[in-house]
């Protein structure tokens, strides 16, 4: 008995009562830390999400969380570390009401979720189109009298881009961003980029769009200066 106390209880007695005052004075400052709420906004995340759909519902809302812990946990974390979570897996065409519960926020240990805001929410799917559309160069300048924009190019022509199926027929175009030629004489090139307006339409590849602009004389112009706008 006394080879068993002296081999397992008495080697390193001192590290062993170190150890152990260390892990009551951490019990105790953690026993003293208040709980208290705080609440964060953060986006939705949405998991499973069929290959063949695509979300139509624009401005969905963040979600406010509530969280409680011991107050020194809390202040340890940041909205980054909490994700409210609705699995799409099964979706199917049309308008669907998906339950938004404690249970389906994920947060670091020991953190508990008291309420999410809202408790339901409604999204519309469709089918997912890809097509090619035409990009307008938006070029605009002022000129001297008997000058103006003789010929705007966009290379590439074309930008291909996906959406819902209704949002992505109802696009006829991407446009430039806006390029100022009023000190052009002859021609120039330009590198911008494209969007289209409707935010549900996404391009698939983000590519700088070469606009090259021709300027000259305009048969029958007027007497006065003028302003040009090619869209």
């Amino acid at each position: 008995m006394n080879d068993l106390f002296l081999r397992y209880i008495a080697n390193n007695l001192p590290l062993k009562l170190i150890a152990l005052a260390c892990s009551v004075l951490l019990w105790s400052a953690v026993s003293r830390d208040p709980v208290v709420e705080t609440a964060y906004n953060v986006p939705i995340e949405f998991r499973q999400v069929p290959p063949n759909l695509e979300i139509t519902t624009a401005g969905i809302p963040l979600a406010q969380v509530r969280l409680r812990a011991p107050e020194r946990a809390l202040g340890q974390i940041t909205a980054a570390d909490v994700h409210p979570v609705i699995n799409l897996s099964g979706t199917a065409i049309g308008e669907h009401t998906y339950g938004l519960t404690a249970s389906q926020v994920r947060v670091p240990y020991n953190i508990q979720v008291v309420q999410v805001t809202p408790s339901e929410i409604r999204i519309g799917f469709e089918r997912s189109l890809t097509r090619q559309i035409e990009i307008h160069p938006r070029v605009t300048g002022h000129f001297e009298s008997g000058l103006g924009i003789l010929r705007v190019t966009a290379d590439p022509s074309t930008v291909t881009v996906v959406g819902p199926e209704s949002r992505v027929k109802a696009a006829t175009m991407a446009i430039t961003d806006p390029i100022d030629v009023s000190d052009v004489r002859g021609a120039a090139t330009y590198s911008t980029n494209a969007y289209v307006a409707d935010p549900l339409v996404r391009e698939i590849k983000s590519e700088q769009i070469r606009v090259t602009v021709t300027t000259g004389p305009i048969p029958g112009e007027g007497s006065n200066p003028s302003a040009h706008t090619h869209k």
